[in-house]
């Protein structure tokens, strides 16, 4: 097992510096730059600007250089400093930009993928060894609701609902007098309850998505002939149940942590702003917008680098479940 682990880690190294250059050349590749929006927001405003005071700006922000050394200068310092660069945008450090968002995104996103699993999953398992019932369409009906209709569809509804009925407006993850507070007891119990609608509506469409595979894979497993054997020769059907289908239907389950993650990050950037989530959401949406390269391309290697390490931790995973799956040749 350890000689495959190490065997997929090194296979990491020249995709993560391939998709490292990938999302370089991507940021570069819309016309103008930053320093030609802000340019243009100065001379809107009414502020002169001369040559000298734009070269003087291009060598402040690194931009007077070719792309291939601004990517090695990038990737240098993010290898040896772990600087991810600087924010154009907020003239800030953009690791001190993104960390307290990232954090919250993360703590979100996980307790949102808690909820998709906890529920999805015994409601498939339920709906498979319970087709056709009467839950069973039912549950089939809510899932391709949640598949069908957006998730920030569903959080506007949601918002107007609850404001019409009580007055209350349920956005944000804090109230006004904690926005800007220092993280306290107080300032978690307040974020506590106002997390309850953005798990429900960021999880709502994975877990439409995990019912609708839970209940195929364990269907597919409960007609199999060991599983009619086992039926035949009187295994309590509980025990034949979680031994054997349960086991082999939670496979496919395992590989969609390689898209989970990535998804944990993004943090649902449409439903973040409908909701006004202090998220990294909102704040990638406005790095693209003002073309603040080094915040855009540290989210879009972060995102990339979390699939990575999704879809190696999922390949572990499923290695360590059912050993058939292991490639390569590679011996324990």
């Amino acid at each position: 097992m350890l000689n495959y682990i190490s065997y997929r880690v090194l296979q990491l190294i020249p995709l993560l510096i391939a998709i490292s250059m990938i999302v370089f050349v991507i940021i570069q590749l819309p016309p103008g730059d930053f320093l030609t929006t802000y340019i243009a927001q100065l001379k809107l405003a009414g502020n002169a600007v001369s040559e000298s005071t734009i070269l003087n700006l291009q060598a402040e922000y690194g931009l007077d250089k070719s792309m291939y050394m601004q990517y090695f200068i990038w990737l240098k310092n993010i290898i040896l400093h772990g600087d991810l660069g600087r924010s154009f945008q907020w003239n800030q450090p953009v690791a001190d930009v993104i960390g307290p968002r990232l954090a919250l995104t993360v703590v979100i996103s996980l307790i949102s993928l808690v909820f998709v699993w906890a529920v999805a999953i015994p409601i498939g398992i339920y709906s498979a060894t319970h087709q056709y019932s009467v839950f069973d369409y039912i549950f089939t009906f809510i899932g391709f609701i949640g598949l069908a209709v957006p998730g920030f569809l569903i959080a506007l509804i949601l918002v107007y609902f609850i404001f019409v009925q009580t007055g209350v407006s349920i956005t944000g993850l804090f109230s006004p007098e904690f926005v800007d507070a220092p993280w306290n007891a107080a300032k978690i119990m307040n974020m506590l309850p106002r997390l309850i609608l953005p798990v429900i509506v960021i999880g709502m469409s994975g877990t439409a998505s995990l019912i609708r595979v839970t209940r195929g894979m364990l269907l597919d497993e409960l007609s199999k002939q060991y599983v009619i054997t086992a039926r035949a020769k009187g295994v309590a059907e509980r025990k034949l149940l979680f031994k054997y289908p349960v086991r082999m239907a939670i496979n496919p389950l395992i590989s969609t942590i390689g898209w989970t993650l990535p998804a944990l990050i993004s943090g649902e950037a449409i439903v973040s702003i409908v909701l006004n989530l202090q998220t990294t959401g909102p704040m990638l949406l406005k790095a693209l917008m003002f073309q603040d390269m080094y915040l855009t391309g540290s989210f879009l290697l972060i995102l990339s680098v979390m699939t990575v390490i999704g879809t190696l931790l999922s390949d572990i995973l499923l290695a360590a479940v059912d050993p058939r799956i292991r490639f390569g040749g590679v011996s324990e």
